[in-house]
């Protein structure tokens, strides 16, 4: 495939994602309108979240229809507030997930059920293949629970056996680890990244070289995302991906997650000029069905 260059360099082609399709409509509204626009070449779709249904599945498919626009991705939910897909999942607390923290130290303790992740797994690719009429192009995770202990093994091994063309997101980073003793979350992801990479390459399942988009959603002032978002392009090499969370804020949102606004700000950066600008700058460029 010939690719595009810029002053006599090929630009690097990436993927940038926009998680938590389905979390609400007016999320799932703003990842469509910044498909269409071309801002966004990835989006992950939440099956257990209960604005997911078959209206914004068929709304997103279409996309896809006469041209190719988007990749589409499972973004596996195994945390709180949701709720699982399979009845006997466990455990649980007053139905739900339980929180992201407690997940962690279980998954480190080796505390998780491996028969209920691996059935829950399972049936949350299902509910995908069923609203979609395929498998998934990719499979990630929320707040990155398919990193965890435990559950990567019920990952991997449900995309291998359901949808063995897909590739599943690792999230090291492809900046110097000196650069950045600052991220304890993007430290934290680099060491499960790495046993993670070993296992998906000892099963034959595909990851994306390099990861980026990590960033404080809750300091004591909200981020400069403009500002923020050319670093993560930096060092990035091609066929890497970039993680997102653009939309716009609704009642359901508010109720289910606490990133609000840092999404309106993300859609408005997405569908600048300025963002335009910096994908030029940086020589980098969102890929396609065929440079993946």
């Amino acid at each position: 495939m010939t690719h595009p260059v810029q002053g006599g360099t090929p630009l690097r082609r990436i993927w940038l994602c926009a998680d938590d399709y389905g979390i609400s409509p007016s999320v799932s509204r703003g990842i469509r309108e910044l498909v269409q626009q071309g801002r966004l070449n990835a989006t992950s779709v939440m099956v257990v979240a209960p604005g997911f249904g078959p209206a914004e599945a068929a709304a997103l498919h279409a996309l896809n229809g006469d041209t190719w626009r988007v990749a589409i991705g499972l973004h596996l939910t195994l945390t709180a507030p949701f709720r699982p897909l399979t009845a006997g999942y466990a455990p649980t607390r007053d139905g739900t997930f339980l929180p992201l923290g407690e997940t962690l130290l279980r998954g480190l303790m080796r505390l998780l059920r491996p028969e209920a992740l691996k059935a829950e797994v399972t049936a949350q690719l299902k509910a995908f293949v069923a609203a979609f009429g395929r498998p998934p192009d990719f499979v990630d995770g929320h707040q990155h629970v398919h990193l965890f202990p435990q559950v990567r093994d019920a990952v991997l091994n449900a995309v291998r056996e359901i949808a063995l063309d897909a590739w599943v997101r690792q999230c090291g980073s492809a900046v110097p680890l000196h650069k950045r003793l600052h991220d304890r979350k993007a430290i934290l992801l680099d060491a499960l990244s790495s046993t993670f990479r070993k296992k998906a390459k000892a099963l034959g399942v595909a990851t994306n070289p390099a990861f980026a988009g990590t960033y404080d959603f809750a300091g004591p002032r909200e981020p400069d995302y403009a500002a923020r978002f050319p670093a993560f392009l930096d060092n990035l090499p091609g066929g890497s991906l970039v993680m997102c969370h653009p939309g716009f804020v609704d009642a359901e949102l508010e109720r289910l997650d606490p990133l609000t606004t840092m999404r309106e700000r993300e859609y408005a950066f997405f569908a600048s000029d300025q963002f335009l600008r910096v994908l030029s700058t940086s020589g980098v460029a969102l890929a396609n069905k065929n440079s993946a």
